[in-house]
């Protein structure tokens, strides 16, 4: 990665490969949520909704508001919807995007379990790491992106492109 290895508050100082490994898939992990979070939230502030009703009361997707206020707020996705996300998230969490062993995973967060592995085997063991950094840095910018855009929905005002918060 072009950041190397960057450890300021010394969380690995006295760390062994597995506890290294560990932080890395979390790392990994909520890099990739917050990749689809970031992506999720320009989506609809561009004006990008599914099309067609969230519920047989015929509400529809854009009738909900973009952010923080879909969650928390006067118009926000009534409380039985949330616990459904939110259900179905852990069920994810639990259940399916796991890192099983014994399945040839090759790194902390490979998820593929065994499957997937045609587009992934074809590439050489440079290409894998430099894709993997990748990855890992896009993560990292994309935590720090949906940051920034949940910070300036609370202050409020306008960005370029995201427009009205």
């Amino acid at each position: 990665p072009p950041v190397g290895f960057f450890d300021p508050l010394g969380l690995l100082d006295d760390a062994d490969q597995e506890r290294f490994d560990r932080l890395r898939y979390v790392e990994i992990k909520h890099g990739r949520i917050a990749q689809l979070a970031f992506l999720g939230n320009i989506v609809t502030r561009a004006g990008g909704h599914f099309g067609g009703n969230i519920d047989s009361a015929g509400h529809a997707f854009d009738s909900y508001p973009n952010g923080w206020a879909a969650i928390y707020g006067a118009d926000a996705i009534p409380v039985k919807g949330a616990v459904q996300i939110f259900s179905f998230i852990g069920l994810l969490e639990v259940a399916v995007m796991k890192d099983m062993a014994g399945f040839g995973n090759e790194f902390p967060g490979d998820l593929r379990n065994g499957t997937f592995k045609s587009g992934w085997d074809k590439f050489d063991e440079e290409t894998k790491f430099q894709k993997r950094a990748i990855e890992l840095n896009n993560g990292r910018a994309a935590m720090m992106g949906i940051l920034g855009l949940m910070m300036h929905e609370q202050i409020g005002g306008s960005i370029p492109i995201v427009g009205e918060m």
